[in-house]
């Protein structure tokens, strides 16, 4: 299906492009999303046109797990190791093009890289002043998640789904 605009041409019919709330009847509510994912799942063994169905994250939380304490040590090994990715990237262009010495370019991109790799990574670590002194890792999770169907077909999604209500779990590994 194509979605013409008043200025010519077309664009395919999807998701919109810019955020927009979601629309629909709710036709179930889940506790995580495994569950809801589990339920459009079904729909789609159903045959039921999943296209009419969309899995709404509602109550939002960002989540910030915390991974471990940074220390002057470990943030200069990080910075080493980007530095050196960038410095062996920066050696092998300067290898292709310059007609001489392909390994000492490598090398010289390699030494260069992680010499300002430690060099920024010491830096920005040193102005932080112990203010952020871990690392993390965020998530964005929801406190349930709502499926919700369009008017045309959310009946049919609600049978079906009260259907799969009545089915035993899956069993987790």
């Amino acid at each position: 299906m194509m979605v013409s605009s008043p200025f010519g041409g077309g664009r395919p019919a999807g998701p919109p492009r810019l955020p927009t709330p979601p629309t629909g009847w709710p036709i179930g509510s889940y506790g995580t999303y495994q569950e809801a994912q589990r339920a459009v799942d079904f729909l789609a063994e159903s045959e039921f046109a999943v296209t009419d169905v969309t899995i709404v994250g509602v109550d939002l939380m960002l989540v910030e797990r915390v991974i471990g304490r940074l220390t002057l040590g470990r943030v200069l090994g990080a910075g080493a190791m980007s530095g050196a990715w960038f410095g062996l990237f920066a050696g092998l262009l300067l290898g292709f093009f310059v007609n001489q010495g392909f390994a000492l370019q490598l090398l010289t991109g390699l030494v260069l890289g992680v010499l300002s790799g430690l060099l920024f990574a010491g830096i920005s670590y040193r102005a932080s002043r112990g203010r952020r002194d871990f690392s993390s890792a965020s998530q964005l999770v929801a406190g349930r998640y709502d499926v919700l169907c369009q008017p045309r077909s959310a009946e049919q999604g609600r049978e079906l789904l009260s259907k799969l209500a009545l089915k035993p779990p899956p069993a987790t590994a």
